[in-house]
């Protein structure tokens, strides 16, 4: 799981970025690139819990188990 925490707040820090991007034409006020880094560090953690639990059914269905 430790593995994957860098690459999954990653996509999380993007995915905020963007998100934000779609905020401004809704009005809302711009999130910074450094903003969505740091909202994304706490968030990264539910998300690495998710993929983990994702690749370890994979791995277990590709086992045959």
């Amino acid at each position: 799981m430790a593995l994957l925490w860098p690459f999954a707040t990653a996509a999380v820090a993007i995915n905020l970025f963007l998100l934000g991007l779609i905020g401004i034409s809704l009005g809302l006020p711009a999130l910074s690139p450094v903003t969505a880094l740091w909202l994304s560090l706490p968030l990264g953690l539910p998300a690495t819990w998710a993929a983990a639990r994702w690749v370890s059914r994979l791995i277990a269905e590709a086992d045959g188990g």
